[in-house]
């Protein structure tokens, strides 16, 4: 099959280059239920054909089971992949709404060599802090990120989920190439200042769940009627009850741009998340989840969708709506800190 590779962006002044959409591989192996390892095995091997080329998981995914199943990818595609993971979280197996945050210096460097044990590979091309740790300096957390490209343990370095304040202080220290954030037609919280902070410095902005984690796309409809036991989207505020019920009908203005384009809601989603980068003045590489090809594609896809200006308009006040927060505890997402 022939397909035109989605276009490229840098992140950062001197990070990697890679395609405009990343993928975001938590779902392959926890978080939200059940998923076919046969078909997530070809789903990474389809998006690297159609220019996917970062590629995100995180030491806390499954307790590293998630590094564990993208290392033989990873090996086998070295020279054309990205890899991205986290260091700092971890979630308690007998209660999914809590975090257990750690960012001391002697942590971040436990951690970084399990990653590297997990994935099998010499070197990490993109390392996150995962989340804030309230308790210890950002300064001393990123002192030691940066003590590992200075070993060639890890390439490049970037933050996830950091107030503005924090993303400077942290740049101060050590060049940051990307910002991973929640960024979706239903979540600008970062708008109003990580966006202009992060384009100030260079920084690259990597939107994680740009699909609403699946509630843009049309997945489900309630958490809770809809999905299983062991998915953390059960947990999630706006995905639940009332919450849930009045957040389905802003997705009507989805549809009708959709319609419009010949194209599913979920395109349209990733299309608008794809304009911010314009919008705002600086790079966007989108992580959108899927452990199906069919989904990739789909995906891929939408990097070819232009939105008109009426269609923006039209999308620009769903996001001010949306009832119930990201997450039970906003003290671990930056608009709860800023």
């Amino acid at each position: 099959m022939t397909d035109s590779r989605i276009p490229t962006v840098r992140l950062g002044a001197d990070g990697p280059e890679v395609g405009v959409q990343g993928l975001g591989c938590m779902g392959m192996s926890w978080a939200y239920g059940p998923s076919d390892a046969e078909e997530s095995r070809a789903t990474l091997e389809r998006a690297l054909e159609l220019g996917v080329t970062l590629y995100d998981t995180a030491e806390g995914y499954g307790d590293g089971d998630n590094e564990r199943f993208l290392s033989p990818f990873f090996k086998a595609h070295r020279d054309e992949v990205v890899i991205a993971t986290k260091f700092g979280v971890r979630v308690p197996a007998g209660d999914r709404t809590k975090r257990v945050i750690r960012g001391d210096a002697p942590y971040v460097r436990q951690a970084v060599e399990g990653s590297l044990r997990r994935l099998d590979v010499d070197v990490i091309d993109l390392y996150y802090m995962h989340r804030r740790d309230v308790n210890v300096p950002i300064e001393e957390t990123v002192g030691a990120m940066a003590e590992l490209v200075g070993e060639g343990k890890v390439k490049h370095l970037g933050l996830s989920e950091v107030t503005a304040d924090e993303l400077r202080a942290a740049h101060a220290v050590h060049p940051i190439a990307a910002v991973q954030s929640e960024w979706s037609l239903f979540s600008r919280d970062i708008e109003t200042n990580v966006v202009p902070a992060a384009r100030d410095l260079g920084v690259a902005l990597v939107p994680y769940s740009p699909l609403g984690r699946g509630f843009l796309a049309g997945s489900f409809s309630n958490a809770e009627k809809d999905l299983t036991d062991g998915d953390v989207r059960r947990t999630m505020p706006r995905f639940q009850g009332d919450n849930a019920a009045a957040n389905a009908t802003l997705l009507e203005p989805i549809r009708t741009v959709a319609e419009a384009h010949g194209a599913s809601p979920a395109q349209i989603a990733l299309a608008w998340v794809q304009q911010r980068a314009a919008v705002h003045g600086l790079a966007v590489a989108q992580i959108p989840g899927t452990t199906k090809r069919h989904r990739v594609e789909e995906n891929a896809a939408a990097t070819r969708i232009v939105l008109t200006d009426a269609e923006l308009s039209l999308l620009e006040p769903i996001a001010a709506k949306v009832a119930g927060t990201r997450y039970p505890d906003m003290r671990f997402a930056s608009a709860g800190r800023e």
